[in-house]
This record gives C-alpha cells, structure tokens and sequence, in this order.
C-alpha cells in the first residue's frame, strides 16, 4: 500500500489518494470496508470518500451495502431487486433497460 501524506491545513494540495476508494476506503479482512489511521487524520476525508463515491467504484460499494442489507434480513427481496436495478441503471445510463436491449436485438434478427 502507498505512503499516505499526513494532511494538516485544508489548502494544501490534495494527495495523489484522493478519491481512490480501494486506498482511502479498503476492504478489511473482515469484509468491511474501513479508512486507514492515515486517512482519518487527513483534512481531505470527507471530501474523498465523497468523491471516490460518487465513481464507478462507489456503485460496487453501493452494491456490497445492499447485498448485506439482504444477507442480514434488514430488506427484502423485492427492495433489493429495486436497488439493485437502480445501481444497475447508473452504471449503464439512461435508457438501458433489459427489455430496451432485448427489442433491439429482436429488431436486428428481423431486419432484412
């Protein structure tokens, strides 16, 4: 794992990390994501993990949260199927549904 810089004062130059969740917001070995002693002391944090989940990776954090929810008992299926789909959606844009992708390969196969 890189050295993380010690951040002391908020107009200091953010640190090469910043927003990368798989070094400011690793999985532990318990299967919980976690920040290091390092980023806990940084001026940056909530600024970062903002950041780094508002990414790509923090859709597949968005969708260990809801797979756990699941696991516990504290959703059900069906509001974890709508979760889901919603991750699912920002992942992929608007206007990519299943039953959108499967016309559409219908459309091809009948188009002369």
């Amino acid at each position: 794992m890189p050295k993380m810089p010690k951040m002391t004062h908020p107009d200091t130059k953010r640190p090469e990390c910043f927003g990368q969740l798989e070094i400011v917001f690793p999985m532990g070995a318990n299967g919980l994501r976690h920040s290091p002693e390092t980023c806990v002391a940084c001026v940056h944090k909530t600024d970062c993990l903002r950041t780094g989940l508002r990414g790509d990776a923090g859709l597949k954090v968005h969708e260990e949260h809801v797979d756990r929810s699941y696991e516990s008992g504290m959703i059900g299926f069906a509001e974890r199927w709508s979760k889901k789909k919603a991750i699912e959606r920002r992942k992929n844009g608007p206007g990519s549904s299943l039953i959108r992708n499967l016309l559409g390969r219908c459309r091809q196969k009948l188009s002369p």
